[in-house]
């Protein structure tokens, strides 16, 4: 699944985020290759989700450096200095970030279709019936090409959430995010889900994933990260971070999760 750039895809350097007197994210550096499926575990409160959300810029960074394909998120750089981007400049770059939220936050006027179908169409400006015709193919690759039709309401949650997936990959991005995907999900519907995850790292998507999913971390992953308490405790193969836990915070988490 790892890809053969020498260059990172994705490169997270020195990161600080505070809320307030709260600091959410304490320098937490992390590379992610082309082609690579990172899994990032950690209690609640530990920076999960906030790290993602610094990576797509819905959240500013108060010191470091985050990169996609070598390009700052959020900022541009002048003088040896970061300066925050306009907002449709932010847009602009945030294209190439697909992001996948516990809540599914799907337009509940539209259909399935139509949320896959409406960014191509009103942010890239492509045509519709090019759009249509993809985004109908999406829904299948997901499972939902049945569903095209419906109305957020007239889904499951589990059929809202592949929905979700199917429209953050209409953007065609570089690397997609996914914030705890399946936590709002009843057990039943996690797997079609986690089904389709797998299926987009089998075609060599670059993924960073919160989870709470130990096994899908375990069998998916190239790389698990382990966070705790704003910072990077420990990585590695899930072999190693999962079976075989070095750090004292890992295992005691471990041991929760896993009863």
């Amino acid at each position: 699944m790892i890809g053969t750039q020498n260059r990172p895809l994705v490169v997270v350097d020195g990161v600080r985020k505070a809320f307030g007197p709260h600091e959410v994210l304490t320098d937490v550096s992390l590379e992610v290759q082309a082609g690579e499926v990172v899994g990032i575990l950690g209690p609640s409160g530990s920076g999960k989700s906030t790290l993602l959300r610094c990576i797509n810029h819905l959240e500013e960074i108060d010191r470091g450096e985050i990169r996609v394909d070598g390009i700052l998120v959020g900022y541009r750089e002048h003088r040896g200095r970061l300066h925050e981007l306009r907002p449709r400049e932010v847009a602009e770059r945030r294209r190439e970030i697909g992001m996948v939220f516990q809540r599914f936050n799907l337009f509940g006027h539209m259909t399935a279709l139509e949320n896959v179908a409406e960014a191509p169409i009103r942010v890239l400006g492509r045509s519709k019936a090019e759009v249509r015709a993809e985004a109908l193919a999406l829904l299948d690759r997901v499972g939902l090409a049945d569903k095209a039709g419906h109305y957020p309401a007239q889904l499951s949650g589990g059929q809202q959430q592949r929905v979700a997936i199917a429209r953050a990959l209409a953007m065609r991005p570089k690397v997609m995010l996914f914030d705890e995907p399946t936590s709002a999900l009843d057990p039943e519907l996690v797997g079609d889900v986690l089904g389709v995850m797998r299926s987009l790292a089998q075609d060599g998507m670059t993924m960073i994933v919160v989870t709470h999913e130990i096994a899908f971390a375990r069998d998916v992953c190239d790389r698990v990260v382990f966070m705790a308490d704003g910072v990077v405790v420990e990585q590695g193969p899930p072999a190693q971070v999962i079976d075989d836990p070095q750090h004292q915070r890992t295992r005691t988490f471990l041991r929760r999760v896993l009863g």
